[in-house]
């Protein structure tokens, strides 16, 4: 049951992470200037980042199951 929780949670993180990272993309288009767009490449990767790493913990929970 506990691992049932976490993996819901997970799953829950993943996909506003998700969001996140699509609403960064669309985003991109509209900002003028390099420092906005440096600001905004820089939260892309976090979040890609942030995205992977739960993706692995998802698999690893799955794996331990």
């Amino acid at each position: 049951m506990a691992a049932s929780t976490e993996r819901e949670d997970l799953e829950a993180r993943i996909a506003e992470v998700s969001e996140h990272i699509r609403t960064l993309i669309e985003q991109a288009p509209g900002v003028s200037g390099a420092s906005d767009d440096d600001l905004i490449q820089e939260r892309l990767e976090e979040q890609q980042a942030l995205y992977k790493q739960l993706l692995e913990q998802r698999d690893a929970l799955d794996n331990a199951s």
